[in-house]
């Protein structure tokens, strides 16, 4: 009994990287605390060890402004360090210049306005199927039907992966994406074994591609760059990783979201019905407020100051793109959605700076093609539980979502 008590005393209540936070969706308030109090706080204890969090909107500009002195590459990109034993797979996001942006370059071809125009027909005829099978006025899980479903099959696009065994790239995603995994020794060993899977997998597509011409998916890009053709094993797992869980997870759960936030909102779902004109923006406002990737993190590799607070060189800091995106002083009623919101777009849930996420558009595309198919049929998501979060301070998502289809 006593231990139990001497350990309650030392949970830190600012310890933002606790799971049953995002686990019990009660992480808001806690939020409110520090930004208010201490936009950079020095967490001592967590399970991750010892770092800043840095909560409000422009400290966390400020950081992503100056990627010399916050290194992407230094730590990683989370607040799971790195322990002995751990595959170290480099990917562009953590690395910084300038290898990160001849990596990016690569890539970036991918997601340009053409590739959008071009991608635009294929997403809709996708998300018209899908829609299209769906039950109305019967119970079904909206983030495995629709969410991962719709998600899966643009990452299978994407790196033209072959398409009956696409929900590997969902499976690996929700292994590499884990960060609770850092704590659990058995868990690290599952997943490393997993990932060599899914780094075989993908390097045998690699060798069946050497040779051919250029194609517009993601491993002939990479095949026929300078800046990425000669990976090894590790990079390329790294590299693809990211793609798979920044195409994954974003969308995904920003999809589910949308089910889950307008349903908290009936008047503003009541307006986006009424106006299908506002979809582009409300797209931004569910980003916005779901804001799928909680954290990134960066260390600093020299002694600086931040809002006050003396940073030393080696510091962990935990930019909580999930907190900014709250802060009143931005957005004002910040935990509303609200569709018309007239600074929407300046969420901070793709990052800011040189690391903002390269596939911003296509994911903003996807999201807005599958609110143009719902309001052309008149449909409204109904969600009739609480929906199963994930519990975890790095993928802001949700796990299991029961709703119910009506029309209006």
């Amino acid at each position: 009994m006593a231990t139990h008590a001497a350990e309650s005393v030392s949970v830190d209540p600012l310890d933002m990287s606790r799971p049953e936070l995002y686990r019990d969706d009660v992480w808001q308030a806690p939020f409110r605390e520090l930004r208010e109090r201490a936009p950079v706080y020095h967490t001592e204890h967590s399970a991750f060890g010892p770092f800043w969090s840095v909560s409000s909107y422009k400290p966390i500009v400020q950081v992503e402004s100056l990627p010399d002195l916050y290194s992407s590459q230094a730590g990683g990109i989370t607040i799971a360090d790195l322990q002995e034993g751990d595959i170290k797979m480099p990917m562009f996001i953590a690395m910084d210049r300038p290898k990160h942006t001849g990596q990016r370059r690569t890539v970036a071809p991918a997601f340009t306005p053409s590739e959008m125009v071009r991608m635009t027909e294929n997403i809709r005829g996708r998300t018209t199927e899908i829609l299209d099978s769906l039950p109305v006025g019967t119970p079904f899980d909206w983030v495995d039907t629709v969410s991962i479903e719709l998600t899966t099959q643009m990452l299978a696009i994407l790196f033209d992966f072959p398409w009956e065994e696409r929900r590997l790239l969902t499976y690996w995603s929700d292994w590499a994406g884990d960060i609770e995994i850092a704590k659990d020794p058995v868990r690290k060993d599952q997943r490393r074994t997993i990932l060599f899977e899914c780094a075989a997998y993908f390097g045998n597509l690699w060798q069946s591609r050497i040779g051919k011409e250029p194609a517009p998916d993601l491993i002939s890009m990479m095949i026929h760059s300078d800046a990425m053709a000669h990976m090894d094993q590790m990079e390329f797992l790294g590299n693809l990783i990211l793609l798979i869980v920044g195409g994954n997870d974003t969308t995904r759960n920003s999809m589910s979201a949308y089910a889950w936030g307008l349903s908290q909102f009936p008047d503003e779902r009541a307006k986006l019905e009424a106006n299908p004109a506002l979809i582009p923006n409300a797209v931004q406002e569910i980003i916005r407020w779901q804001t799928p990737l909680a954290h990134m993190r960066r260390t600093a590799t020299q002694d600086t100051e931040l809002e006050g607070q003396k940073i030393r060189e080696g510091d962990k800091l935990a930019l909580w793109y999930l907190s900014a995106n709250r802060d009143e002083s931005i957005f004002p009623e910040a935990d509303k959605i609200i569709v018309d919101r007239e600074n929407a777009r300046r969420h901070l849930a793709f990052g800011h700076g040189i690391h903002r996420c390269v596939g911003a558009r296509l994911a903003e595309l996807q999201i807005g093609i599958l609110l143009e198919e719902m309001a052309k049929r008149r449909l409204r998501v109904n969600v009739l539980g609480e929906p199963e979060r994930v519990a975890a301070c790095f993928v802001h998502g949700y796990k299991q979502m029961p709703v119910e289809l009506e029309r209006y």
